[in-house]
């Protein structure tokens, strides 16, 4: 990829205060992009990302609000026009992880992956769809998860808010495609976050057993991915989930 392969483009990056959100964040800005640091409450962890992106050649502000309040995403997106004119590039990334078996998930926790994980990224998709119409261009790409594709047990209820992404996806890659604005999903496996910093290291290892790779993810290989999608080498590529798991799933 060019360096500041993405200079003049304005950015959007959900969830970005800390794991895969704030590589994501950074990798724009080292590619030259104005990047908005999406984040609900963990303000001091969206300073750090803020600072981090100061060190590149990029630029960064914070932007507080819920994705799963749509009158917040609708106000937040109106400032990002107003303030830089445009949106180019959208990623969907914020989301949270309840793990239970099926017969054991409470409604509430259940409501609640369904507003953040699936809500939250359609509130920000819709906001995102009359600018870029309006500009004839943009990017938008929605994190999901490996077990979104192949399912995992104890983890019916976040799979399926996963998948539902997949499918919002692809019908609106369909929708956008004449306007160019291409929209598209990554999948990643088990990465190195807060999220998998739980596991055990002998659950760990019984991971890696399963990757090709043989070893987990991390961060950094996911925001590679998308920052990819967001220039123009992939410019043909719209209504695909492409998985970085290491071989987990094929």
């Amino acid at each position: 990829m060019k360096v500041e392969a993405l200079a003049g483009k304005t950015a959007l990056v959900t969830g970005a205060s800390r794991g895969i959100g704030r590589a994501i964040a950074v990798k724009l800005a080292e590619n030259g992009a104005f990047v908005y640091i999406n984040y609900a409450a963990n303000h001091k962890a969206a300073a750090e990302t803020l600072k981090m992106i100061e060190k590149t050649p990029g630029k960064g502000a914070l932007l507080s609000f819920d994705v799963a309040d749509l009158s917040a995403v609708q106000k937040a997106f109106k400032e990002i026009i107003s303030t830089r004119e445009r949106l180019d590039i959208l990623v969907n990334n914020a989301g949270l992880s309840i793990d239970g078996l099926t017969v054991r998930v409470r409604e509430e926790d259940f409501d609640r992956l369904c507003r953040t994980n699936l809500k939250g990224t359609f509130n920000c998709c819709q906001a995102a769809t009359r600018p870029m119409m309006k500009q004839r261009g943009g990017r938008i790409i929605n994190v999901t998860s490996v077990v979104a594709l192949a399912g995992n047990a104890g983890q019916a209820a976040y799979a399926a808010t996963k998948a539902g992404i997949v499918g919002l996806t692809k019908s609106l890659a369909r929708e956008l495609g004449a306007r160019n604005i291409c929209v598209n999903a990554v999948a990643p496996g088990f990465i190195e976050t807060d999220m998998t910093s739980a596991i055990s290291a002998e659950q760990k290892e019984k991971v890696r057993e399963q990757i090709p790779l043989s070893r987990l993810g991390t961060t950094e290989d996911v925001a590679a991915v998308v920052a990819f999608l967001t220039t123009e080498e992939a410019a043909y590529i719209t209504g695909q989930v492409v998985g970085v798991n290491g071989g987990l799933y094929m």
